[in-house]
């Protein structure tokens, strides 16, 4: 019997945390390949630091003149991203930083495998679910992005020009009978870009954002504040810490409410299993909670290099499932083809929709209609109880 009463925390960075700048260079690499040819193969790393990035890896496409077209974009797509994000300070320029490209063709060696519709490297994969919130997430990360994501917003839409994009957010929830009822605690670091802010300045501008997206009855008087406690976040980004692409696996996730395999996201196109089966079982793991088989789910997948199918389906309901786990996985198996080819066309992955991803979260988003978060939707209840 698991416990049902424990405070639990989970944490979240904002779009403009170094290895977040990372990520979504990295993805916009990808994406802007897939818009070139939805069979690209890329495997992009991202590293930052005070006035440089530097961009490496794995690309591949069926013409060289085009990969040598796209090779001369990629600088641009750097410089883009990051004044999306909004950087523009004297160590840190979308215009002024040095952006160096590393990018080679992809290995034969991995792309035998993958041609033939094997997977691109062994692995575990990981997704879960569970029915504490609407989007059926762990509340502490889904709460904590939130904040990242409305705060965000707020500093893009110029209505609070003093916040930076550099942030961080953490939530400590207190659960009674395995839900959870009280935040205990706020931790929010956020640069800002008058100097003269004070902690209890900066609290001032982001609080009442925080109790905006935040359950305001989680929220009381027993609820401790941290903002900004170590004094003034005036620099920030890669000018204040370095950056790395695949470095935030636990924020893409779960908050660590759930195991992770160990494998990154950003920068790998949906033949990497790393990607695309932890996208795969997420969606089977909430098609299962929403289908009210249980109230909890973890489910794992297995793939070994050069392999399709998987090696092994594992579903653990945590002592909450309405029907037998032996049977679920079975269903499971039934329901969507979990080859590395069956999941790219079953959630129509092979295309640009991953620079989205890379901050507030992979998981717990709403599905679009361009086939965004396509493995947010629950279309799958009805067969999988059927099959079961």
């Amino acid at each position: 019997m698991s416990r049902q009463n424990y405070t639990f925390t989970s944490e979240s960075v904002s779009e403009g945390h170094p290895d977040k700048v990372c990520d979504r260079i990295s993805d916009a690499v990808l994406d802007a390949f897939l818009t070139e040819e939805p069979n690209a193969r890329v495997a992009c790393e991202t590293f930052a630091t005070s006035g440089m990035v530097v961009i490496g890896g794995e690309v591949g496409l069926s013409d060289e003149e085009r990969l040598k077209f796209m090779m001369g974009s990629i600088d641009q797509i750097a410089r883009d991203c990051i004044k999306d994000i909004g950087y523009e300070q004297e160590q840190f320029h979308w215009n002024t930083c040095r952006v160096m490209n590393f990018l080679h063709d992809q290995s034969g060696n991995i792309a035998q495998g993958v041609d033939r519709d094997g997977a691109g490297d062994q692995g575990i994969m990981f997704g879960y679910a569970v029915n504490e919130t609407p989007e059926l997430m762990p509340a502490p990360i889904q709460y904590s992005h939130a904040i990242l994501k409305r705060l965000a917003e707020v500093r893009k839409n110029g209505t609070e020009p003093t916040l930076g994009p550099d942030a961080k957010s953490q939530l400590s929830l207190r659960y009674e009978d395995g839900k959870p009822v009280e935040v205990t605690s706020i931790v929010l670091s956020t640069q800002h870009l008058d100097e003269t802010m004070t902690s209890d300045d900066v609290r001032a501008v982001v609080e009442p954002y925080i109790r905006e997206v935040v359950p305001t009855e989680w929220i009381n008087g027993g609820t401790e504040w941290h903002v900004n406690p170590t004094g003034k976040f005036v620099i920030g980004g890669p000018d204040g810490d370095a950056g790395l692409t695949g470095r935030k696996i636990i924020v893409d996730t779960y908050g660590g409410a759930a195991p992770h395999g160990g494998g990154a996201f950003s920068g790998k196109d949906p033949t990497k299993v790393d990607r695309s089966a932890a996208y795969a079982a997420r969606y089977l793991a909430k098609n299962i909670v929403a289908a009210g088989m249980a109230e909890r789910c973890t489910l794992q997948l297995s793939y070994a290099i050069g392999v399709a199918k998987p090696l092994s389906i594992y579903v653990d309901t945590h002592g909450t499932g309405e029907v037998d786990e032996a049977g679920i996985e079975r269903a499971v198996a039934q329901v969507m083809d979990l080859t590395p080819r069956g999941i790219r066309e079953h959630l129509g992955l092979n295309k640009p929709i991953f620079e989205r991803t890379a901050a507030y979260g992979h998981f717990g988003r709403a599905p679009e209609a361009d086939g965004g978060f396509s493995w947010e939707k629950v279309d799958l209840v009805e067969a999988l109880k059927k099959a079961v």
